[in-house]
């Protein structure tokens, strides 16, 4: 048998629809380009990095948008300074840092997305010469200072 008062009730709003809305909050939000060569740059000055520069990779590669060259007086100094380049990288809100070669400490690549860092000891970095390869001209090439 059928209750006909069953069907004839209005059906009640559940809480969740009532609750007021809001729109979500941005979990995190991803440095650009320049903020994070900001990053860089303050890190490996305070770390006493030397002779660091930058090359602008606007429009001539997909890879990023910067590319970071600069010294370290040994390996060990080199290893120091990507580790806290890491750190602070990472503690900006750049998610998933990527690095290759500081078991070495001779050379370490750091991507960060859009800003690629090489630090080197200055002996690999002559033989290398990234910043020749990458500039073409000199007028690419910028000493933060």
């Amino acid at each position: 048998m059928c209750n006909a008062s069953k069907g004839s009730e209005p059906l009640h709003t559940p809480a969740l629809s009532r609750a007021p809305r809001r729109k979500p909050e941005i979990v995190s939000q991803q440095p650009t380009a320049k903020e994070t060569l900001r990053t860089v740059l303050a890190c490996l000055d305070d770390m006493k990095a030397e002779d660091s520069v930058v090359i602008d990779l606007t429009g001539k590669s997909s890879i990023g948008d910067y590319m970071v060259v600069t010294s370290g007086r040994s390996q060990r100094h080199v290893s120091s300074v990507a580790d806290h380049l890491i750190k602070d990288i990472e503690a900006a809100g750049c998610p998933r840092v990527r690095v290759e070669g500081m078991r070495q400490g001779d050379w370490v690549l750091i991507d960060a997305g859009d800003v690629i860092v090489h630090v080197f000891r200055p002996e690999v970095r002559s033989f290398y010469n990234l910043e020749k390869m990458w500039s073409g001209t000199g007028k690419d090439v910028r000493r933060p200072g």
